[in-house]
């Protein structure tokens, strides 16, 4: 490995390119968008084909999916599960708690628009790219002895999805225009140069479609002539052609259709039309980059960059391809630009990319980690506008919740459970063994309150607090008396995903070690933020007295971190989920420093579970390997995940990794182990969640020198520029967003830039963002093998800030002091 660029130089390097055409394959497509419009680009010169999507093109309409019959049966299933009888609890919750038979609804694509060019079956000097400085999709080709060139990119400023046709020779670009939906839909003209695709989406469920949906295709040509049939546009010799492709719905929000979709698809292609070419691709530049550019990162250069991406890919597990690491974490902030605007929808299980009329898992929003992950890297790698729709759709559930924690639970609060969709339903979706869990909302609600600890906005945190506050009423009054120790405990529940080899493919239980560190943080931040915003006193005395009740995490008799309230858990069981671990990552319960049996102990379990699993996993796994500082582990992670799909093989969840065209593997495609991914590299240089800034916490040897800019962390401190050579810390800039006492830990010795040292500081951070909970004392077991986790020595320093103000801190050579 050479380190020899800038950073800035590296970023030419951001593009993922192909020697050949996507064909068929929706995998090997590159994906374009503007948060509400989306576009798969298949690069293919005879038949092009483009696949397109709106963020709110959903089956069905608004509905809820309460149970009526939850409320009497719930003492009952929850003193079966007492009685150790969670079979029948789980039989029982099936019939009656799960009872409704609406299982959320489906994100669905708007159609294909087709471009047929005869005689571009025979071509040479194939290239096609995605290029993420600029977002924008390239193709180009000989055909014929004349070279073509198409751009397209979707336009955040303009609303529209533009692509461009040109050649090098004048009157050769000719081609047939059409469009096809999966949908219940026509396909029309409008004049000479105009297609329009207007449809339904589908019923699902009982539900009836109220989602209709216009797509105009109109085509400019320079030169050459425009015809049309009843649902076809010619293009015949013109010189160049611009393509604009407008997309509306009739959906206002998640409880009002009432918008006209076509002349919204109209106004958009109007104001669209009235800018060429050249205008709207610098509109879009410029509105993209002001988000994209704001982080750059070298981790080192190698001759990798010559190959295509798929080669890259395909190879990286053998080799060190640093590159490749930087084109990825890119790749997933392009993806959370690209699928989650302020004002639009959250990015869901396919960010906002969907081929089928029947994705997998409906390509809902799953929160019991899913929908969470894909914000993993909002906050942290400079995005915090991309977070926006997730805490409006928090808000959304925070009133949607309320009624079915009323209905179904006779509580006050609000709750979610592990499935969600565009109409903010909140009752429990597919069987018990996935849906009897309560704790969706009290999950997405950390959210709003980690927002708050980088941005430190107290206007922000009154606008959040009644969602949050909302979360723990429902876990207050829904919280119970067990038996055995007199804990509070969240029944009925599941650990998500997994039950104990003991039950027998039953998971319903109590007290479960993930709803425990929920229930843990979720009253720690209200207790917080009722402090700061100096409100509902009252209210935090009864968090506080319900928290110190709440059961302590247990290690068990195989040295690992217990999953369940009981020693359940499996050394043999490699789920996916490591739901336990929550406590590590994302929250901060579990830490090395502070909790070094807990931190051992979430090691053991981790190594129970594998390495190998499915794609998404793996992400999730890097950040846990980074919290424990151990940072080749998580490279190790890192390259499973940088694997083609079908490759990893050795667990339960195996066939996890990359397509092609970076898409993560779950597989089938799942866009959360891209964003999982990017927060953990994020992790591995950076960490802000234990007290302090931890400045290259989890450096793997195979990243010895490197430079990153942008990152930010807690306590509204960004790091405009760290650079390291040889594992060691040569400079670092960092700028005081809020003010405040600014703590970190650095892997060697540092000093100010004039020459000052710097402060040992002694006690906890003063900075009020930087304020931790005191996290109870573990229950171990007396067969439990616990080791210390051995990290490298490290230096704690303080230094007071000014807001607005920036500090260079640099290495100090041990000879020179």
């Amino acid at each position: 490995m050479c380190f020899c660029i800038s950073a800035s130089a590296q970023d030419t390097q951001l593009k993922l390119w192909y020697d050949k055409p996507a064909g068929n394959v929706w995998e090997q497509a590159l994906p374009l968008g503007n948060g509400r419009l989306a576009a798969m680009v298949y690069g293919n010169p005879e038949k092009e084909c483009i696949k397109l999507n709106e963020a709110t093109v959903w089956s069905g309409g608004p509905n809820r999916n309460d149970s009526e019959t939850a409320l009497a049966a719930l003492p009952q299933v929850r003193q079966l599960i007492f009685d150790g009888k969670n079979k029948e609890a789980a039989d029982l919750a099936q019939k009656q708690i799960k009872s409704n038979k609406i299982n959320g609804m489906q994100y669905q694509p708007v159609g294909n628009l087709l471009l047929n060019f005869l005689g571009h079956d025979q071509f040479t000097n194939y290239y096609r790219e995605l290029d993420l400085e600029r977002a924008v999709a390239t193709t180009t080709y000989t055909a014929n002895g004349i070279q073509f060139k198409r751009e397209i990119f979707a336009s955040i400023p303009d609303q529209v999805i533009i692509m461009h046709l040109s050649a090098n020779k004048l009157g050769n670009i000719t081609f047939t225009a059409s469009m096809f939906s999966t949908q219940r839909s026509s396909v029309d003209t409008k004049g000479k140069d105009e297609l329009v695709l207007s449809g339904i989406s589908s019923d699902k469920d009982g539900v009836k479609s109220k989602i209709r949906f216009q797509s105009l295709v109109k085509l400019q040509a320079e030169g050459g002539k425009i015809t049309s049939s009843d649902s076809t546009v010619t293009v015949s010799g013109a010189n160049a052609v611009t393509i604009y492709i407008s997309i509306a719905t009739n959906f206002v929000n998640y409880h009002d259709v009432s918008a006209n979709e076509q002349s919204r698809a109209k106004a958009y292609l109007d104001k669209a039309m009235l800018k060429p070419y050249g205008q709207l691709l610098a509109a879009h530049i410029v509105a993209y980059k002001k988000y994209f550019d704001r982080v750059k990162l070298n981790l080192g250069t190698t001759d990798s960059v010559k190959n295509p991406t798929n080669i890259r890919i395909r190879d990286f597990a053998n080799g060190n391809d640093p590159q490749l690491v930087s084109l990825y974490f890119q790749f997933g902030r392009y993806l959370l630009i690209s699928s989650s605007q302020p004002g639009g929808q959250p990015a869901n299980l396919q960010g906002i990319w969907n081929d089928k009329q029947s994705p997998p898992w409906g390509s809902k929003y799953t929160i019991n980690i899913n929908t969470e992950m894909n914000y993993w890297p909002a906050e942290e790698t400079n995005l915090p506008e991309m977070h926006e729709p997730l805490i409006q759709m928090v808000k959304e559930l925070s009133v949607t919740g309320k009624e079915t924690a009323r209905k179904m639970y006779g509580v006050g609060g609000w709750v979610a459970h592990h499935n969600t969709d565009l109409w903010r339903i909140t009752g429990p979706v597919d069987g018990v063994y996935s849906g009897m869990w309560p704790s969706g909302g009290a999950w997405l609600s950390r959210h709003l309150w980690d927002k708050y600890l980088y941005n430190g906005d107290v206007e922000y945190l009154k606008s959040v607090y009644p969602a949050l506050k909302g979360a723990a009423e429902f876990y207050l009054d829904f919280l119970i008396e067990e038996p055995e120790h007199k804990w509070l405990v969240i029944s009925p529940s599941l650990s998500p995903e997994n039950g104990p080899v003991a039950y027998h493919g039953v998971s319903i239980d109590a007290g479960v070690t993930m709803d425990n560190q929920l229930a843990f943080e979720l009253f720690s931040n209200v207790i917080a933020a009722s402090k700061i915003l100096n409100t509902d006193h009252g209210f935090a005395e009864k968090l506080l007295a319900a928290r110190k009740r709440l059961p302590p995490m247990q290690i068990g008799q195989y040295s690992q971190l217990q999953e369940w309230l009981h020693d359940l858990d499996s050394p043999t069981d490699h789920n996916r989920h490591v739901s336990h671990l929550f406590g590590l990552y994302p929250s901060n319960q579990i830490s090395p420093y502070r909790t070094p049996q807990l931190a051992d102990a979430a090691r053991i379990s981790l190594i129970y579970r594998t390495d190998i699993s499915t794609g998404w996993s793996m992400g999730w796994k890097v950040n846990l390997w980074a919290r424990l500082l151990d940072g080749n582990h998580a490279y190790k992670l890192i390259q499973n995940q940088l694997t083609p799909t079908g490759v990893n093989k050795g667990s339960a969840n195996n066939g996890g990794g990359t397509y092609p065209n970076m898409f993560d593997a779950h597989p089938p495609f799942q866009i959360d182990g891209n964003f999982g991914c990017t927060a953990g590299i994020c992790e591995m240089l950076l960490q802000s969640q234990d007290g302090f800034i931890n400045l290259l916490p989890a450096l793997p040897d195979a990243w010895a020198d490197g430079e990153v800019s942008g990152l930010r962390a807690r306590g509204g401190f960004e790091i405009t520029d760290m650079q390291w050579k040889g594992g060691k810390l040569i400079k670092v800039q960092i700028k005081s967003l809020l003010g405040g006492n600014c703590r970190i830990r650095v892997p060697n010795v540092l000093k100010t830039q004039d020459g000052t040292k710097l402060k040992i500081p002694a006690g906890a951070n003063p900075n009020p963002l930087f304020q931790l909970a005191d996290t109870p004392q573990p229950i171990i077991s007396s067969r439990a093998n616990l080791k210390q986790i051995n990290f490298k020595k490290t230096q704690l320093y303080d230094f007071v800030t000014q807001a607005g103000h920036t500090y260079t801190l640099i290495y100090q050579n041990p000879a020179q002091r």
